[in-house]
């Protein structure tokens, strides 16, 4: 197998990977690995919001301007899209930061409008 570099790491949602994938497949003759195969069945059935979407609600978030939320929580959210507070909170359980209540709410507001 060959060596990879990694040039950069970032964090993007489902719907964005559904769309990678898409130009992917046109761009490969509508051929993807079995990896590939695997991840799009998955994504296909899971996965309703278009990229773009996805993109803009990750914007929103980021621009509250929430202390201590990474790039990588924010997708998280846009890929899960919890309706209500403790379907949030559940998100960061596992993790190590914590987040103000009125935080919390603002970040509801944006998913639910």
């Amino acid at each position: 197998m060959g060596e990879f570099n990694i040039v950069e790491e970032m964090s993007i949602s489902l719907a964005e990977l559904k769309e990678k994938l898409d130009v992917l497949m046109k761009e490969g003759e509508g051929k993807l690995s079995y990896r590939g195969e695997k991840t799009k069945v998955y994504i296909d059935a899971f996965v309703e919001m278009k990229g773009k979407e996805a993109h803009a609600l990750t914007e929103k978030i980021i621009g509250l301007n929430i202390p201590r939320l990474k790039d990588r929580h924010v997708v998280k959210i846009v890929d899960v899209m919890p309706k209500d507070m403790d379907s949030l909170r559940l998100l960061f359980s596992n993790e190590t930061i914590t987040i103000k209540e009125e935080d919390l709410k603002k970040i509801l507001d944006v998913i639910n409008n």
